[in-house]
């Protein structure tokens, strides 16, 4: 289950703000996000931009609405980007998993790149590197205890590459991903309304003919 917020920071109270930590967090897309066609850049964009100045590194990962999350960098520096990302109106239901003291960094290279858990977005090569994740989707990181969140970090970092998106012919954004999911499971239904229309159409043009 996701750590009791207040006693875990009041744990690391005591631990020297030059201190080599971990947070792992997760949370939702608002409304508003999801219909943003420029959430993903903005968001990988101001993570890079920012922990790139402030020495932070991790791994942030997105599916079905969700975000997970990992930073790793001196206590000083997690705790401060901590404070801009819970205040961060973008997202919601945000929830910590995992905050510990590391010795070495487990994304040092990384410098928080995007990593999207979807697997219709995935090309064949991405779902074959990827297939270890299967357990894990469709992506539901809220409520996962400490080590599930662990052995979820170990199967991304040994990734050769990042799964990548197969950008042909698809718009890889928040609304399409909504569609989606609003669409898919309703597919049968809506395709024997689709033809029930189109019998409709057809026979109001025979009747006037």
């Amino acid at each position: 289950m996701p750590l009791d917020y207040s006693h875990r920071i009041s744990e690391f109270d005591e631990i020297e703000d030059s201190a080599l930590v971990q947070l792992v967090y997760v949370s939702s897309l608002t409304l508003g996000s999801r219909l943003s066609t420029t959430i993903f850049d903005e968001v990988e964009s101001h993570a890079r931009d920012y922990n790139q100045q402030h020495g932070i590194t991790g791994i942030l990962c997105y599916g079905n609405g969700h975000f997970l999350q990992c930073v790793e960098g001196e206590k000083a520096d997690v705790f401060a980007l901590k404070q801009r990302i819970f205040a961060d109106s973008r997202h919601k239901n945000v929830e910590m998993l995992l905050l510990q003291t590391i010795d070495e960094r487990s994304f040092a290279d990384w410098r928080m790149r995007l990593l999207f858990l979807e697997r219709w977005l995935w090309s064949p090569a991405s779902k074959k590197q990827a297939a270890q994740l299967s357990p894990y989707l469709p992506f539901f990181p809220h409520g996962w205890s400490p080590d599930r969140t662990e052995h979820f970090l170990q199967i991304i970092k040994t990734f050769d590459s990042p799964p990548h998106i197969q950008a042909a012919g698809i718009t890889y954004n928040a609304l399409g991903n909504m569609f989606r999911h609003i669409v898919a499971p309703h597919q049968a239904f809506l395709i024997v309304q689709g033809f029930l229309s189109l019998l409709l159409v057809v026979g109001l043009i025979v009747l006037y003919l």
